[in-house]
């Protein structure tokens, strides 16, 4: 899933992409990269960010949504925790909604996306919320909740994707228990987006306080979390973590086989 932020003040990437032609431009080469999903968004959510207006944000994704469903095969996702930015997102031809407050902040969302027979991306937050000490009794307290909604909804299972939420509102610690631990989210049942993509912990663990030198910490993040388990990754660098993942898929493979001799 390759990040496009469609935004001025994204902590990565800001105002790069931010008209329809710029980020129609990276979509495609991220697709060139080997990109299967490309994730559109219009409201920066990093840390202290300004919230944008519903209408802002629509501007801002819509007709780039448009022209990807338009002039290319890729599927495509709409980054929003607005009912209506994904109603309409997904009528212009997004497939999937990537919501980063996992279904509970806006209580249409998961009818919006059922009715559209979309797929969804539940995200898990600490943000807005009083959380619980151990970052896994956390995981299953929220998603738990979340797929309630879901089901509530008439969202399919399978059209579910869970993302443990890397940084938001977790210190480096907590995010780097959640990467030794991520294993113990496969109890859900359902497949994991990892998505720690130049995070500021990955600069606090490497010492790189430019995000955009962070994608070789990055890479070995997705390394380590598709051993772990993990489907989906959601990056700005695609090349360099498809390499990590052609590397981490290669010894996952000798690893089954191995097993398979054994049995």
């Amino acid at each position: 899933m390759a990040i496009v932020n469609a935004t001025p003040d994204s902590f990565s990437d800001g105002g790069r992409f931010n008209t329809v032609d710029a980020a129609f431009r990276q979509a495609l080469k991220c697709l060139e990269e080997g990109a299967d999903i490309i994730d559109i968004g219009g409201e920066s959510t990093r840390p202290d960010a300004a919230v944008v207006g519903a209408a802002q944000e629509q501007d801002r994704v819509l007709p780039v949504i448009e022209k990807l469903a338009k002039e290319t095969d890729a599927l495509i996702s709409i980054d929003t925790y607005r009912a209506e930015t994904a109603r309409l997102a997904l009528s212009a031809g997004a497939h999937i909604v990537n919501d980063v407050f996992g279904l509970q902040k806006e209580p249409d969302m998961a009818e919006v996306i059922a009715s559209a027979g979309a797929g969804v991306c539940i995200m898990h937050t600490r943000r807005e919320r009083q959380k619980l000490a151990d970052v896994i009794d956390d995981q299953n307290h929220f998603l738990k909740e979340s797929l309630q909604i879901a089901e509530k909804a008439g969202i399919s299972r399978e059209a579910i994707v869970l993302d443990p939420g890397f940084g938001f509102a977790k210190d480096t610690g907590e995010n780097v228990e959640l990467m030794a631990r991520f294993a113990e989210l496969q109890t859900l049942g359902l497949p994991i987006l990892a998505g720690t993509s130049r995070k500021r912990f990955i600069g606090a663990l490497t010492g790189r306080e430019v995000a955009d030198e962070r994608d070789a910490g990055t890479a070995a993040t997705t390394a380590l979390l598709r051993m772990a388990g993990a489907a989906v990754f959601r990056v700005h660098n695609v090349a360099i973590n498809r390499d990590a993942l052609l590397v981490a898929d290669a010894v996952l493979a000798a690893r089954h086989a191995h097993q398979g001799e054994r049995d």
